[in-house]
């Protein structure tokens, strides 16, 4: 009788096991819905955040329900969500901590009250400027731009001045991904002109633009730089486009002056 010889299997096992699948976090989900929520701008029902976040929606309403009895999160009428209370209070408490912002808040009361115009003091927020602080002028000019306010870094004065002080590379690749078209189609959006022209502001020491967020808005901004020569922030002066040449008083001089002031009582060297 012929003898059967069994072949062993020498090809690699294939393995039953399940891949690992990815978790996200209970708190990784929060941040996700609070940084929708600031993004947006307006207040969302929790489809929607799910939809956008890619979430499952029971995973966000376990969440947001948690998130509103903690009051980091307010339900509105209609379902509608929103920020919660909480959230401010831990704002206040963070910006009475920071040195800078206090000290720029001081000097914007003055130089709204020597200007008698609408001052803003703004900062970056990765690829956005973001309205830190505010004062109204005399005349009440109305702005659109209110505190917390973000705008893409090309459609402002502020803006192209806070990236100033990066590598040329750097401020292109930024450029590069986050210029956008303005409401007015004025602002520049070539990454090259903007990497170029945002070093030269920073290096006068002045951003001056008209119309390009706003129509008939002007900003006059100059920047508030770290002992490294990093512009940390910018101090502005906003108003109708028509006052960018009035020399009485001159808002050019006053807004520079203001951030060195700035820089002085900070202790970071003032630059000429």
């Amino acid at each position: 009788m012929p003898t059967t010889i069994a072949k062993l299997d020498v090809s690699p096992a294939k393995s039953t096991a399940e891949p690992r699948r990815s978790r996200t976090s209970g708190i990784d989900r929060a941040l996700q819905i609070l940084d929708y929520l600031q993004k947006a701008e307006r207040p969302a029902t929790a489809y929607e955040i799910a939809r956008d976040i890619g979430a499952p929606l029971s995973t966000i309403y376990v969440i947001v329900d948690d998130l509103v009895e903690k009051e980091l999160l307010d339900r509105q009428d209609g379902g509608l969500l929103w920020l919660g209370p909480r959230l401010y209070h831990y704002g206040l408490t963070y910006a009475r901590t920071l040195d800078l912002l206090n000290v720029a808040v001081q000097e914007m009361h003055e130089l709204a009250q020597s200007s008698g115009e609408t001052i803003q003091i703004c900062g970056r927020d990765g690829d956005h400027m973001v309205v830190l602080a505010m004062e109204e002028g005399k005349d009440h000019f109305q702005v659109t731009s209110r505190v917390g306010t973000r705008s893409p870094l090309n459609w402002t004065a502020s803006g192209r001045m806070l990236i100033g002080h990066l590598p040329e590379a750097e401020r292109r690749e930024i450029f590069a991904r986050s210029a956008t078209t303005s409401p007015t189609g004025r602002a520049e959006t070539d990454k090259n002109v903007l990497a170029r022209t945002a070093a030269a502001a920073l290096e006068q020491g002045l951003s001056i633009q008209a119309g390009e967020s706003d129509f008939s808005v002007a900003c006059i901004a100059a920047p508030v730089c770290d002992t490294q020569g990093a512009c940390r922030a910018t101090i502005s002066i906003v108003v109708p486009d028509v006052k960018l040449k009035q020399k009485d008083p001159d808002l050019i001089a006053l807004v520079k002056t203001s951030a060195r002031r700035i820089e002085a009582r900070l202790g970071w060297h003032g630059r000429g």
